[in-house]
């Protein structure tokens, strides 16, 4: 199967090259049009359409002008300006997208640094252009809305070059991936699967703070689609340009800092079950003459997904003809007596029980997905504002800032279930072997006290403000930016572990806590009794202040050799408030804030320089074009030193319409705030029984030392690109765009622990953290530890196979290798407008070593990895204001080898429809109103069966590559006024 799809995609890609060498005579990327005066926002469109080229002009800009009418023959580029003419409208190109902007004042990119007419770009600090060599993927509002995406998160993780795992919603509680530090279940982007932390998110070309604990990930849960104008990303290393974090890419989230007039917009949707949205947003923009304001509000709440309502949620996977891994503490529950177990009937108080009623060698079963979630409850309020006031004719003072509060909901699978021991003072004590001694007693509390739950808050603030100069061609930009994210939570329902030990103790039959019964047996003050908590807060702080400049240098025959020039200077601050426990005592706890490293300053310079080697009047036959970037940049960490990365990036257009490019960088990731801690609550041993394959029966006892190696290191990574952009003339309206990745990733931080099913399973790839059949003495060792967790009664006289140090740490070498691959065909139907296209990517390789001696493993097409295959393809259609938008989701199948036997998971199909219309043309109280009806998934397709098994988490599917949401029908008004 690997073999034929690698062998369609390779002959593909070769078909596609060996095609442009016979087409670059018929290419000039030159139309003819033919085209009446009309409203400028449809003559922008019927040039986009014709030339197949990404035109982005908002409406509030466009807005009640027309334009002239056109004919002759023009590149894309060409057509558009003729268009603008006199509307006090330009257009720059970001990478292969035409964005429509002010020519006075005009803020689509980078807000510190576009006022002067030319927009700043994601991937380079030049105005004005595009960046060398590198592909720019840019999702509009049109994508947010054809696509009926109620966030902006949505938006981003839709594209098939971020892998679901990480942090989201639905992985907020795994123990594979990155989302075990997602406890304000927030959303992430993980481009690449190279994990959250290795992709870069920006907001107006400015970090926000960190969410999660420990500041994990940047939170995209906290921005607010309605104020989002587009947003850029860059699938490649940037840290010559952007610093730390930009190994997988770069996601900046430009925001609609140009918006005039008001916009009401209201959205309802609903999903199988009884998980409903909704989403309310109101903006309001103004422009006096010298400057423009903008302020906006958006509501978002959406209802929790049981997993009551989802079959495929559970631990029992028999009737998908898997095996049933529900624990053994259940309600009713079993008694253990004399090594041997002893099931408690069902339909019973507890009173009067005698042991001939048990079940000797039963064991009660109860599944621990038993009244949890699936997905959480959340609401979200946010205000956005943003000003640009001209001071003079060369300079500028702007800000903007966003404040986000987001409360969450979530019930979760119990987190202290133990063997609990029942002394003989116990009224409702049961001996079925006769010794009087304590027995032990496996239950659930769910029934008890309810399901465990966590609920809390995300609170998040940034500001920017800064004055912007012009000197001549040269722009100077001087900004600030500050965001702090808060984030609290509390634990309920969570046993404290002494009030349930005092009543076990009870010889009263009215206060005692009786374990014998089914379900609540107990009265209900000693229920209450028991009911402990946990609360803890944490907060994230950065501010930056910048200086840079860039400007043309020298004029050279192919155009101006161009210099960006910048210093920064950062701080990061996190820091954990304490933590407030009722759990393990008679009185609440409160232990101290965990210690890390709270404050991380950061020293930076950089340079770009855009060198056109040919082109204009310089250009030759077969180089039209020839432009050449190099980046340098140099950071000084308080706390691991200097690192300096550099990029070069090329760009040949041998005709108009063709363009090959390429580029090489080094990227690096720092380790964060939480993966520096030494104290005690990062440092865990515990015992596990696992599946090994060697063991007749079938598992094997291992001991796990988990915590953070004290000797992290900065990762750091090598990429590189090469692409081909064509959109030829002699087929119009059609472009492609094909680039091939690399990425060599060395010294990653990761822990092996997020795999520890498998340790057994596959000894080549874990030999080097296990150290096999350790000593008598060893093992007391470690069960004498402090730290020792006792997580499944496992004696320290059991034998043990090995010790596995799955502690975080820079596991060596991580190697990916994959081609993108964008295609898109639009053309006329009777006077109406079709679109289809795709936007897929295809990863040869994930080749992970653990250490630089080991075996090199390809983990690609296994769960905890992205698939080799993603695909996302649409088809559009437009009739005057009525439009359909088709998009069919491809997700490939891979294998399983969490289970002993690897099992293949099927490929995973989903089709989402949008049907919108809209009222632009219309006059009286209808104009401006747009009107659309949204289906995600729309034939319900459920998530390929999974047995899915890591550690204790069982599941019939694989939430990093599936949505359990299934049908979501939306209904979405917006009005423009």
């Amino acid at each position: 199967m690997r073999v034929g799809k690698l062998g369609a995609v390779v002959l593909a890609s070769t078909a596609m090259v060996m095609v442009v060498p016979a087409a670059l005579a018929q290419v000039d990327g030159a139309r003819d049009y033919d085209m009446p005066s009309q409203d400028l926002g449809s003559a922008l469109r019927a040039v986009a359409q014709q030339s197949g080229t990404q035109v982005i002009a908002p409406t509030e800009l466009v807005a009640d002008l027309r334009a002239p009418a056109l004919k002759g023959r023009y590149r894309p580029e060409q057509a558009v300006a003729q268009l603008l003419r006199g509307s006090r409208l330009r257009a720059a190109m970001v990478g292969s997208t035409l964005v429509v902007q002010r020519d006075d004042t005009a803020q689509v990119g980078n807000v510190s640094a576009d006022a002067g007419g030319e927009i700043l770009v994601t991937g380079t600090r030049i105005r004005g252009e595009a960046p060398v060599g590198v592909p720019v993927i840019t999702l509009d509002r049109e994508a947010l809305q054809q696509g009926g995406f109620a966030t902006t998160a949505q938006l981003v993780q839709s594209i098939p070059q971020n892998f679901y795992g990480g942090a989201n919603e639905n992985t907020g509680s795994l123990i594979t991936g990155t989302g075990g530090g997602n406890s304000s279940r927030g959303a992430g982007v993980n481009l690449r699967g190279l994990g959250q932390m290795s992709t870069l998110v920006l907001i107006n070309g400015d970090r926000p703070p960190l969410g999660g604990a420990g500041g994990t990930f940047s939170d995209l849960s906290m921005v607010p689609a309605s104020v989002v104008e587009r947003i850029e990303i860059v699938p490649d290393g940037a840290s010559a340009i952007y610093g730390s974090d930009a190994v997988a890419g770069v996601v900046n989230v430009v925001t609609r800092l140009n918006f005039r007039g008001a916009e009401t917009s209201l959205r309802f949707g609903t999903a199988d079950g009884d998980s409903q949205e909704y989403q309310g947003s109101q903006l309001l923009g103004t422009r006096w003459s010298s400057g423009h304001a903008v302020v906006a509000y958006e509501f978002y709440k959406r209802d929790r997904l049981r997993a009551s309502d989802r079959d495929y949620a559970t631990d029992d996977l028999r009737a998908f003809g898997g095996p049933d891994r529900r624990p053994g503490y259940a309600s009713p529950g079993t008694i253990y007596a004399g090594g041997r177990s002893y099931a408690v009937p069902a339909g019973q108080n507890g009173v009067g029980l005698t042991a001939a009623q048990l079940t000797l060698g039963a064991v009660n079963r109860q599944d621990s997905w038993f009244g949890i979630d699936i997905l959480p409850q959340q609401q979200r309020h946010s205000l956005f504002a943003a000003f640009s006031q001209d001071l003079s004719t060369d300079l500028r003072f702007y800000g903007h800032g966003l404040a986000t509060w987001r409360r969450y909901d979530v019930n979760l699978r119990s987190g202290a279930d133990t063997r609990r021991t029942v002394p003989v003072t116990n009224p409702f004590y049961l001996d079925p072997v006769g010794t009087r001694q304590p027995v032990g007693v496996d239950y659930s509390f769910t029934r008890d006290l309810g399901p465990e739950g966590q609920s809390g808050t995300a609170r998040a603030f940034g500001v920017t403000a800064g004055l912007e100069a012009t000197f001549g061609r040269w722009t100077v930009d001087a900004h600030g930016t500050w965001g702090r994210q808060d984030e609290a939570w509390t634990l309920r329902n969570r046993i404290n572990s002494a009030r349930l030990a005092l009543a076990l103790a009870d010889s009263n039959p009215t206060t005692a806590y009786n374990l014998f019964g089914d379900g609540p047996s107990t009265n209900r003050a000693t229920i209450d009794s028991i009911r402990g908590y946990i609360k803890n807060d944490y907060y994230g702080v950065v501010w930056s202040g910048t200086l840079r400049a860039d400007g043309p240098l020298a004029a050279v025959p192919a155009g101006d050799l161009r210099l960006a020039i910048g210093g920064e200077y950062r701080e990061d601050r996190y820091r954990n408030g304490a933590t407030t426990s009722y759990t393990s005592s008679l009185t609440e706890l409160v232990t101290p804030p965990t210690p890390l490293p709270e404050l991380r300053s950061v020293k930076s310079l950089y340079v770009e320089l855009l060198v056109p080697v040919l082109g204009g009047e310089a250009s030759l036959p077969g180089f039209r074009k020839l432009d050449v970037s190099l980046a340098l940049r140099t950071e000084d960490y308080s706390d691991f030193g200097r690192t300096t990365n550099p990029k070069i990036g090329l760009s040949w257009e041998p005709l108009s319409g063709v363009t090959a490019r390429g580029s090489y960088g080094k990227s690096f990731r720092a380790p964060i705030f939480n993966e520096l801690r030494q104290d005690p609550g990062s440092i865990a041993i515990f015992a596990f029984a696992v599946a090994d394959p060697q063991a007749s029966s079938g598992t094997s006892n291992i001991i796990v030392i988990r915590g953070n190696d004290p000797n992290l290191r900065p990762e750091r990574a090598e990429t590189w690109t090469l692409g081909l952009d064509l959109s030829p003339a002699f087929v119009p309206g059609f472009r492609i765009g094909a680039t091939w990745f690399n990425v060599d990733y060395r010294d990653r931080i990761a822990s092996p622990a997020a795999n520890l099913a498998s340790f057994l399973i596959n000894r080549d790839i874990y030999n080097p953290i296990l150290t096999p059949n350790p000593s008598g003495a060893r093992v007391a060792e470690l069960y004498a530890s402090p730290y020792y967790r006792n997580l499944q009664n496992i004696p320290a006289t059991a034998q043990f196979v090995a010790v596995a140090d799955a502690r975080l740490q820079n596991l060596s070498v991580s190697k990916q290798a994959g081609l993108d691959l964008d295609v898109a065909y639009g053309f006329d139907l009777s006077g109406d407008r079709v679109e289809i296209g795709a936007v897929g990517t295809y990863i040869f390789q994930i080749r992970q070593q653990l250490t630089p001696t080991a075996q090199a493993i390809d983990v690609v097409d296994t769960v905890g990895n992205p698939v080799d295959l993603h695909v996302r393809a649409r088809a559009t259609f437009q009739k005057a204001g009525f439009s359909a938008a088709l998009f069919g989701n491809y997700v490939d199948s891979y294998v399983n080898k969490t289970a002993v036997a690897p099992q293949r998971v099927s490929s995973w199909t989903t089709f989402d429809l949008n049907l919108a219309y809209d009222f632009e043309q219309s006059r009286g109280p209808l104009h401006g109103l747009r009107i659309a009806l949204n289906g995600s998934n729309i034939f319900d397709r459920d998530p390929p069966y999974v047995s899915y098994f890591v550690g204790t988490y069982t599941a019939g599917f694989d939430g990093e590559n599936a949505n359990p949401l299934g049908r979501v029908v939306s209904l979405q008004i917006t009005k423009k006024w």
